[in-house]
């Protein structure tokens, strides 16, 4: 198995747009059940517009043989950003603080069924890093996700949780995760 890994701007969201939807579709609605409004592809489609808008976001793409099988994507969080803002409990003040450049946050990652337990979401999260110069990257996930497998597998990474997060009225309560970028 051999993995090709594209790395992507904005500018070139038109051209790879309907893949990522229908990832998103094929894993989140079909492999993992996840109905309601926060998981319908138009509502994931908004947020995926939204976060591309954003400065300095990029996003990969995995192919074996031009077939996609998964991608991430994220931006860095600027100076105002209100990402923070849906945590639970307060974080000290100097731990919020961004720039642009301090804090990187990985919005999504999802891989194909067939590519799962192979290592390639780890790949494509990390040929994602590699390009990065921030200092810090930090996700969300559904601590129930997986029976917690998935959270599992982010601190396997090197993910702390650091608290837990509802950024939208009708998403779950997530558990708030940070590491280094470069895990050395």
């Amino acid at each position: 198995m051999t993995i090709e890994f594209r790395q992507i701007t904005s500018e070139h969201l038109p051209v790879i747009r309907q893949s990522i939807l229908d990832i998103h579709a094929e894993v989140r609605l079909r492999d993992f059940g996840l109905t309601g409004p926060f998981y319908d592809v138009a509502r994931f489609d908004e947020r995926l517009s939204v976060y591309a808008s954003r400065p300095g976001w990029t996003a990969v793409i995995g192919y074996e043989d031009d077939e996609p099988v998964g991608f991430c994507f994220g931006m860095p969080l600027g100076a105002d950003t209100k990402w923070w803002s849906a945590m639970t409990e307060p974080l000290p003040r100097e731990y919020l603080r961004e720039d642009g450049k301090r804090t990187l946050a990985l919005n999504e990652i999802v891989v194909r069924k067939p590519w799962r337990g192979r290592g390639v979401a780890w790949q494509i999260h990390e040929a994602w890093l590699s390009t990065r110069t921030e200092d810090r990257v930090t996700l969300l996930v559904n601590p129930a996700a997986g029976d917690g497998a998935v959270q599992a597998v982010y601190e396997a990474w090197g993910y702390r949780k650091i608290g837990e997060q509802k950024p939208f009225p009708d998403s779950p309560v997530f558990a708030s995760m940070m590491r280094q970028v470069r895990s050395d």
